[in-house]
């Protein structure tokens, strides 16, 4: 795309940044509600028999889900068009889903604006290693990246190290604002945890909120990881990177089932959304829907999506994901002996 064409393409997007009060509270409503009915259903049928509670565990794990739409849309401020109010709900939001809001708005939106940038890695995103930085790093990083990368500690492990220990302390030099709703936001999860264990016990707490956080926990880890993470996507180096170019060829539409379209609210629109952070989710598939140059981007269907757990590398020659068996291969056939650039670029 050219400049002109980027352009034109975010004065189409323009019209749905906006909030809308009503639209915002009816879903607080309609996913709220339902998430503590749930949780407390699944708790009264601890006494009939945990195989119903499990089903019901499930369930409140995609409200789960759309509760962390929620917050994601507080911390872009495009929930509500008062600030105050987004930050309120970003931070009760935040609460449930183990999320401090100005620690992750802040690296979220480092995320948007180094999506797909080589040179600007690092700071909310999955990480990646490039077929050279592969090659050319150490015996330990090679161990620690292919653990990383490997399904069950990204989303069995995952959701256990990122929201029980990663997002329970500050980055170095966060403000004081964000250190304090930092802080705050621990206090709170900590103080209705030891009271849900005091008022339940702390198994039948565990039994119930276990497998909400996990399912939950992994299902987003998922959303996040596949939306960038297919065949053909874009990353470039800074010099010629394009914030356009990157929500465009760097997302993909990740095509839903009607039901769980709505239970992960839209974010499957996500070439929209990083298109365009301000528009709520409730207007995703409406912008999508009235941009045509939108509708040509990477379409991913769950059956589609299922092979991005073998993508591990990126081919900088090939402007494409390799599995670890792919990179063998090229070694075999010397593909991989030169830099595919003249520059060597490290990962941050």
């Amino acid at each position: 795309m050219h400049n002109q064409t980027h352009r034109h393409l975010l004065k189409e997007v323009a019209p749905y940044e906006k909030s809308n009060l009503k639209a915002s509270i009816w879903q607080v409503c309609n996913t709220l509600i339902p998430f503590f009915v749930l949780w407390y259903l699944a708790y009264l049928s601890l006494d009939v028999s945990y195989w119903l509670t499990l089903p019901l565990a499930v369930l409140a794990a995609g409200f789960l889900i759309r509760v962390f739409i929620l917050f994601h849309d507080c911390c872009h401020h495009s929930f509500f068009k008062n600030r105050v109010a987004n930050e309120i709900l970003g931070t009760i939001t935040g609460v449930l889903t183990f999320f401090p809001y100005h620690k992750w708005k802040n690296e979220h939106n480092i995320h948007h604006a180094t999506s797909s940038n080589l040179d600007k890695r690092g700071v909310g995103d999955i990480w990646i290693l490039t077929v050279e930085e592969y090659m050319t790093a150490s015996i330990w990083t090679r161990m620690a990246y292919r653990m990383y990368r490997n399904p069950f500690v990204m989303f069995g492990l995952g959701p256990i190290f990122m929201f029980l220990f990663k997002n329970r302390f500050n980055r170095p030099k966060a403000r004081k604002a964000e250190r304090l709703n930092t802080y705050l936001t621990n206090i709170i999860i900590v103080g209705v945890t030891a009271l849900l264990c005091w008022a339940i016990g702390w198994q039948a707490f565990l039994l119930i909120h276990g497998p909400i956080f996990l399912i939950s926990g992994a299902a987003g880890i998922w959303l996040f990881y596949v939306q960038h993470q297919f065949e053909e996507t874009y990353f470039e180096h800074d010099d010629e990177w394009s914030y356009v170019k990157a929500a465009t060829d760097g997302s993909s539409y990740y095509k839903l089932p009607k039901v769980l379209q709505w239970i992960t609210g839209n974010i499957g629109y996500h070439h929209v959304h990083h298109l365009s952070p301000r528009v709520p989710n409730y207007y995703l598939e409406s912008a999508h829907t009235n941009t045509p140059p939108l509708q040509h981007v990477t379409t991913i269907t769950i059956l589609g999506s299922l092979q991005a757990i073998r993508f591990r590398l990126w081919d900088e020659a090939n402007k494409q994901f390799i599995s670890f068996q792919q990179f063998k291969k090229g070694l075999a056939t010397n593909q991989f002996i030169t830099p595919p650039i003249e520059k060597t670029k490290s990962a941050s």
